[in-house]
């Protein structure tokens, strides 16, 4: 009887859904990162059955699983998550993991970018973007369309560069109003791109990590990370080596799997969950005047979990079966 135990993590974003499976010494039995496209739920259950074909039953029991990312309480619920834990938790507890003399994370996705800072191995500060995208993935698959391009190709033209075209970076609307400007100018294509680049990462210094101090070793992550031109920006801004690792744009499933294996629950993980029916339903509760707008989940017509009632009132009145 195969006793070794196995450990999944899924990290959903609003971009990108990631996961990984890894054994008890953090190495990674197998790994995905699909387009999430607007269904979380559809988005996981697609991973699953890719998981599935890369897992060998004979590598042992997957006992536990681990959630993060902003649908982590959904994807929980659907998955049967031992732990859900906040994005920060998980990419610190992954980062640490495999870095654990880092002071400062640097995490870009495409839509939102997170600032960790760290302390003898703990999470001790961290800021989040705010509503400004112009320092995340998004905003730079925007101007790799505007500059015909593929969003891939943006670092391999920046390194091209070396006299970097001044971008204005204190918005999407201003950044992409002055980019139109300096292409009409007539500003090489190379030196553009390595001008988005720049302001990419001086909006991420100014915006996110403001009033941050941003200590080295320095580790930057998340689906941008993979963009040397903003690495280069990162480092010549910072006066420092930014490290890249090669998973890092899984570190927050990483750190999910990570503390799945920590904990004390276990559970018997059954890839079937990707042919179930999940269906999510909002009803406002109206026993009290929170008026609370309780989110239920359904599996296969049944209720497994719901959230969002500041008291017992609402839990009573969340029906059994889905209607």
């Amino acid at each position: 009887m195969n006793t070794q135990e196995a450990f999944l993590g899924i990290d959903v974003g609003s971009i990108s859904t990631k996961a990984v499976i890894i054994d008890r010494e953090n190495r990674i039995l197998a790994r995905e990162y699909i387009w999430t496209e607007g269904n979380p739920i559809g988005a996981v259950q697609r991973l699953l059955g890719l998981l599935e074909k890369q897992w060998d039953p004979k590598e042992g029991q997957i006992t536990g699983v681990g959630a993060t990312g902003s649908a982590r309480r959904l994807v929980g619920a659907v998955i049967g998550a031992t732990v859900v834990k906040n994005e920060i938790t998980a990419h610190a507890v992954g980062t640490t993991s495999f870095h654990p003399d880092v002071r400062t994370i640097l995490e870009i996705g495409g839509q939102d970018s997170k600032i960790i800072l760290v302390e003898n191995g703990i999470a001790v500060d961290y800021a989040m973007n705010t509503l400004c995208a112009a320092g995340t993935g998004a905003f730079l698959s925007s101007q790799a369309r505007r500059l015909g391009i593929e969003v891939e190709e943006i670092g391999a033209y920046a390194l091209k560069s070396t006299y970097p075209t001044p971008i204005a970076a204190r918005c999407t609307v201003f950044a992409e109003s002055d980019l139109v400007h300096k292409i009409q100018m007539g500003h090489p294509r190379e030196d553009i791109i390595a001008g988005v680049c720049r302001a990419v990462a001086s909006n991420y210094i100014n915006n996110v990590g403001k009033g941050k101090k941003i200590s080295s070793p320095v580790v930057f992550q998340g689906g941008v990370s993979k963009n040397s031109g903003v690495v280069r920006a990162f480092e010549e801004l910072l006066q420092c080596p930014v490290i890249v690792d090669e998973n890092g744009h899984l570190m927050g499933a990483m750190g999910a799997a990570i503390l799945a294996r920590r904990s004390l629950e276990r559970t018997v993980f059954d890839f079937s969950v990707k042919n179930m029916d999940f269906v999510t339903r909002e009803r406002s509760c109206g026993g009290c005047s929170n008026n609370c707008e309780v989110i239920c989940v359904y599996r296969n017509g049944s209720l497994i979990d719901f959230w969002g009632n500041r008291c017992e009132r609402g839990a009573a009145r969340t029906d059994r079966h889905q209607q």
